[in-house]
């Protein structure tokens, strides 16, 4: 939310200490679904042009002495750019100095935490995107809850998502869902009786992501995934989670989150121009760059809960 005034003392704040900053990149890294699925790759300041195929090479049966065919595989480019991220927030110098109930600790975490689910809004919703193509574009969609239990329930909804995507040739290499599914899939089984997900926590995993296994697939569970729900029906609407082929989905970072402090800068606070100096104020600026590229959008399929 936007910041109408300078955190102080009572409002619990701290101090933001530089050896510690690059640890925000880690964090924002766990804390994302599309993050954890989608492959990453080098990024300099200047982005990157990636290969792909436009056409494969064929080959065909010939007779004895008969006359071979020629062939090519034909080949495009795709950039990726790199585009900011940025949060500022600011105390006040009685704040540094006391540094009360670790406040920027929790500051950290939520920076962290705001930069990931903005990512994944931008790749998966569009929500104020500057890269372009995002996951909700698909024209796949399955409603969770439309196969009945005798014909699999769940089990069967998720299995409908994968026979969308194999009749297109497509893969799917694993799951994102928003973690108000996870009752609805430990209460579901496959034909053979077994759990439909299976957690597999990982002593390393924050508890932002939870991930497990779905029909053999990488699945994770993770928060703020789905989109807007159902007015007066809290627990359902929208979409609740994605799979596809994550392979299509690439992303990158230049270096990670940075920040800055000051003193002398002006801010603007509750729609005012603030002098930091003239009011002992501290802004720490965090930012970041990050790179993100789907190269096609219906090798996924959209888990819906309307109903």
């Amino acid at each position: 939310m936007a910041q109408t005034d300078a955190t102080k003392t009572s409002d619990f704040s701290g101090f933001l200490k530089p050896e510690i900053a690059q640890n925000y990149f880690e964090q924002a890294r766990k804390s994302s679904s599309v993050m954890q699925l989608a492959r990453q790759i080098p990024l300099g300041i200047n982005g990157q042009e990636i290969p792909y195929s436009t056409s494969k090479a064929t080959a065909a049966w010939v007779s004895e002495a008969g006359q071979k065919p020629t062939t090519e595989s034909g080949l495009a480019l795709k950039s990726i750019k790199p585009h900011k991220i940025a949060a500022i927030s600011v105390v006040s110098a009685e704040v540094v100095r006391a540094n009360p109930g670790n406040y920027m600790q929790i500051l950290r975490d939520d920076i962290a935490e705001a930069f990931a689910l903005a990512f994944d809004a931008a790749a998966l919703h569009g929500t104020s995107t500057p890269f372009g193509a995002y996951i909700d574009q698909s024209s796949k969609s399955v409603e969770i809850g439309t196969t009945t239990k005798p014909n699999g329930g769940v089990f069967g909804d998720v299995v409908a998502g994968l026979k969308l995507l194999t009749d297109a040739g497509k893969k799917l290499t694993g799951f994102a869902f928003d973690r108000k599914v996870e009752p609805s899939f430990l209460g579901a089984v496959d034909n053979n009786g077994r759990p439909l997900f299976v957690d597999t926590p990982l002593a390393e995993t924050t508890a932002a992501i939870t991930p497990g296994r779905l029909i053999g697939r990488p699945a994770f569970l993770g928060d703020n995934l789905a989109t807007a729900v159902v007015t007066g029906t809290p627990n359902t609407g929208g979409i609740v989670g994605y799979g596809g082929d994550w392979s299509q989905v690439v992303w990158g970072a230049v270096g990670g989150i940075s920040y800055k402090v000051s003193t002398e800068a002006s801010v603007t606070l509750n729609g005012s121009l603030v002098s930091l100096f003239e009011n002992n104020l501290v802004a720490i600026l965090a930012e970041a760059e990050y790179g993100l590229l789907i190269n096609d959008v219906d090798a996924f399929t959209k888990f819906t809960d309307n109903t």
